[in-house]
């Protein structure tokens, strides 16, 4: 079962993308024939229908991947990573078909898209590598004793729930280090974008993954479905990322069988400048962070803190810059912005723009949804924004940025830190000594110190308080996915 679209490819020409579920190797049709609808969020028109996994069909996924796990986990590491250099080769071959159709499926523009796929093919890579380096140890015993032996072996089947602002990134990041472990998964994708992900599964299926060992079921009944998965006791782990609110109850289900939690939740990334910093790479790391793609991202600075002796100089360059975007459909030659993932989305950055200029806050530029149709939302720039607005406590995710500004360097790291999230932090200073000691005292699992991008498949992704549990990437990643067996022997 597929699905043709034919804005996929630079050529205009269809590419082909799987419509079904992915069970034991197969491409099945939901289990009760129901479909989610797949819109496009430049227009709102319909893009494609994929299969509507059940209850039934996500057991029938863990029975699949349990019943692939013996095989996979023992086969040889240096040929998991060799199916997982494969697949990183053909997402670099096939780059432009995937970022067009993430930009179809998503709305994001597509120089953004193109910038996921080379980012998400890297984790296949990074992690066909990091599979012959599950290494183990061995030590004597402080007692003389016996010898102490700690081996690596796979945690087991792996739920991994995927969310809609970076589809193949997500994907891969959890499924490299699981394969790369020698655990067998079952993906949930997110209902808004499947078919990145099922048209990652093709790949896969291509570069020579076994049967079984990669499912993929889409689903709007995600909470029902993954409740069942994660009440089953064949499967071991669940990797989620998502919204804090959704990682809490995915944390109880979880405990009901103690089943490892890997949790990437919400941010409320803080972006600090102080007066010294050059204005210039100021700007432009703000620019990144807060619009990389489109600002829907975990990542995103969310709250812009600006030392006051910088702050009128650094509050025009951003407007100028932000007001410079051009915002369409993410296909559009010329497009920097595309519209948000759904209505519900762009509504509620409406709302949170209108909340903060109800209470005092300026729109230096943007503020304002257009008429049309697509769910978009301008670049936006907000100044004199009082402490009680709901944006400077909520993501955003969306094109917003709230400035906000500040005297010293104790408040600053006051008001970075005064939140429940500590995903990502940047700060921007011409002062090394500073900058590190504002690092270590940020709340955060990331710290972006004069650079505005952090994400790197080689280093551990994650956050601290209510921004999650575990890490992604480098080969923290890896370890997520592996359980230490400890060995007493005498010899």
């Amino acid at each position: 079962m597929t699905s043709t679209l034919s804005a996929t490819t630079s050529a205009e020409a269809p590419l082909a993308v799987p419509s079904a579920m992915l069970i034991g190797g197969r491409w099945v049709a939901s289990g009760d024939d129901r479909v989610i609808d797949v819109l496009d969020p430049a227009t709102g028109n319909l893009l494609a229908q994929v299969a509507d996994g059940s209850v039934d069909d996500g057991l029938a996924a863990v029975a699949a991947a349990s019943e692939a796990l013996a095989a996979w986990s023992t086969t040889a590491p240096r040929a998991r990573g060799e199916i997982l250099r494969k697949a990183f080769e053909l997402m670099t071959e096939r780059s432009e078909d995937l970022a067009r159709l993430i930009t179809l499926e998503n709305g994001k523009a597509l120089p953004d898209a193109r910038g996921e796929v080379a980012y998400a093919a890297e984790f296949f890579r990074w992690y066909s590598e990091e599979a012959v380096r599950a290494v183990g140890d061995i030590q004597t015993a402080p007692s003389g004793a016996n010898r102490i032996m700690v081996l690596h072996q796979p945690i087991g089947v792996a739920v991994l729930v995927t969310p809609w602002n970076f589809p193949a990134a997500m994907a891969t990041r959890k499924i490299g280090p699981a394969l790369a472990a020698g655990c067998t998964v079952i993906l949930k994708p997110a209902s808004e974008t499947p078919l990145t992900a099922l048209a990652i599964g093709a790949i896969l299926i291509e570069a020579g993954v076994p049967a079984g060992v990669v499912n993929i079921v889409p689903s709007k009944r995600s909470g029902a479905v993954v409740g069942a998965m994660l009440r089953d006791p064949r499967v071991r782990k669940i990797s989620f990322t998502g919204s804090t609110e959704v990682g809490r109850r995915l944390l109880a289900t979880a405990s009901e069988c103690v089943v490892n939690a890997s949790m990437e939740l919400g941010g409320n990334a803080p972006f600090l400048v102080f007066d010294d910093a050059d204005l210039d790479a100021a700007v432009d790391g703000a620019m990144i962070a807060k619009m990389r793609n489109g600002g829907e991202a975990c990542t995103a600075a969310n709250r812009l803190y600006v030392q006051a002796g910088i702050a009128p100089a650094f509050t025009a360059a951003l407007t100028e810059r932000m007001n410079a975007l051009t915002t369409g459909p993410g296909l559009d030659d010329g497009v920097d912005v595309g519209p948000l993932v759904n209505a519900e989305s762009r509504d509620k950055v409406a709302e949170l723009v209108d909340d903060a200029v109800a209470k005092g806050a300026t729109a230096t530029t943007g503020g304002r949804s257009p008429d049309g149709t697509g769910w978009f939302y301008p670049p936006t720039v907000l100044t004199n924004v009082p402490a009680d607005a709901l944006i400077l406590d909520e993501e955003i995710f969306g094109p917003v940025a709230p400035v906000v500004v500040f005297d010293t360097e104790d408040e600053a790291i006051t008001l970075a830190n005064d939140t429940e999230y500590g995903l990502v932090a940047y700060l921007y200073t011409g002062d090394l000594a500073r900058g590190l000691r504002v690092s270590e005292a940020l709340e955060a699992g990331m710290i972006g110190l004069n650079r505005a991008l952090v994400s790197d498949p080689a280093a551990p992704f994650g956050g601290v308080k209510q921004s999650g549990l575990g890490r992604e990437g480098g080969h923290d990643g890896l370890l997520e996915y592996l359980e230490s067996k400890y060995i007493a022997v005498t010899w």
